[in-house]
């Protein structure tokens, strides 16, 4: 499992296009919406959890694609069906590699965003803890979109269609952590809820993806 997850890491670092471009991305998405709603400090303030959370679900999306792709392509998915570990550990090593590379860079970089949008100041630790909690929950559903549309060229556009309305439970409860917080009101529940999703979500997923995959490459 060590293997496979620093060998991961090293493929998507090297390739860049999950670190680079999601952190990227995330940062022009940012960087745009005061030119499109305008400088307006309290009308900032007032969206910003939800543009950074839509930010870096859209981000996370960018990458998903090349989940099992490249593995597809080089032979190695093939291996991971007959190697010793399950295919659901490996699914979901794959998944935290991607996290790694992926949700982890948003996650630091969300609290300095968060003051070019001038979220306040109390909303900026709900806002880190709610990515932290949220973005695993994106990376284990891309696994599972990625395990569907494996082998189908040119499949990033259904990925996403198959993916997005999966996104939209952790999208809520995420954005409404962080608005609850910047408005100082207590945002312990969907915190909560925020959590349960992801722990039902990591614990469900690769499963599903193992099975989905396993039917697809017989």
């Amino acid at each position: 499992m060590k293997a496979l997850l620093l060998r991961d890491l090293r493929l998507a670092l090297r390739a860049g296009g999950g670190f680079g471009l999601g952190l990227a991305f995330f940062l022009i998405v940012t960087m745009l919406v005061p030119f499109s709603v305008g400088p307006e400090g309290a009308l900032l303030k007032a969206i910003a959890p939800g543009v950074l959370w839509l930010g870096a679900l859209l981000a996370c999306l960018l990458s998903l694609d090349r989940l099992l792709a490249l593995d597809l392509e080089d032979g190695s998915l093939e291996l991971l069906l007959t190697a010793p570990l399950p295919l659901e550990g490996a699914l979901a090593i794959k998944a935290l590699a991607h996290w790694l590379t992926t949700g982890l860079p948003l996650v630091l970089a969300a609290p300095l965003l968060g003051v070019m949008l001038q979220l306040a100041a109390p909303g900026h630790l709900w806002l880190l803890a709610s990515l932290a909690l949220g973005t695993p929950a994106l990376s284990v559903i891309g696994i599972f979109g990625a395990a569907l549309t494996v082998g189908i060229k040119r499949g990033g556009l259904l990925l996403s269609l198959l993916v997005l309305p999966l996104y939209i439970p952790t999208l809520i409860f995420g954005a409404e952590v962080a608005r609850r917080g910047a408005a100082g009101l207590d945002a312990t529940t969907p915190l909560l809820m925020l959590a349960g999703l992801t722990l039902a979500v990591v614990a469900l997923m690769p499963f599903a993806a193992a099975a989905v995959l396993r039917m697809g490459l017989r």
